[in-house]
């Protein structure tokens, strides 16, 4: 179930942005926000439980990021390749937040990293921007990254996968 906190903060979140709808699934409970009109600045909310057969298993805590009020961290989890196949050795990164993902730390800079590329801990991901502040997400872990799944600039939520990155 989600705590009317969270639900105030991500209505906050969105009517701050230039998302016009979203639709999170936590712990059993859908959440669906809309805004109408664009114009009004109002976020409307509907709130369903969801039944699921199999309950997602709970996400391990990562590394804090700098930034949040909160104390909200990242977190990881075994990786698949998107086809239904486990990729057991790669680990995924997650969004700790709702917000918008930037993979360098200004436009035109180079990115923080690529695929491919050799991390190590405590090295800088992304930044994810939530309700005008920018948190840095940082590496739990050395290792190359093998997969980035979302473009700069993209809405990113609670929970989803960022990155794949194989331990060292």
């Amino acid at each position: 179930m989600m705590d009317l906190e969270f639900v105030r903060e991500l209505i906050r979140a969105i009517d701050e942005s230039s998302i016009d709808s979203i639709e999170i699934e936590r712990g059993g409970t859908s959440i669906r926000l809309n805004k109408t009109p664009p114009s009004s600045g109002h976020v409307q909310a509907a709130v369903a439980p969801v039944a699921s057969p199999n309950p997602a298993p709970a996400p391990q805590p990562a590394a804090p990021v700098p930034g949040t009020q909160s104390g909200e961290s990242g977190s990881v989890g075994t990786g698949t390749d998107g086809e239904g196949a486990t990729a057991s050795n790669l680990v995924e990164v997650t969004s700790p937040m709702v917000g918008t993902f930037y993979r360098s730390p200004s436009p035109g800079a180079d990115p923080f990293t690529e695929v491919g590329k050799k991390i190590s801990g405590g090295q800088t991901l992304c930044i994810i921007e939530a309700m005008k502040l920018m948190n840095e997400l940082e590496s739990e872990l050395e290792g190359t990254v093998r997969d980035i799944l979302v473009e700069d600039g993209e809405p990113v939520e609670y929970g989803q996968v960022l990155f794949r990155i194989e331990p060292a």
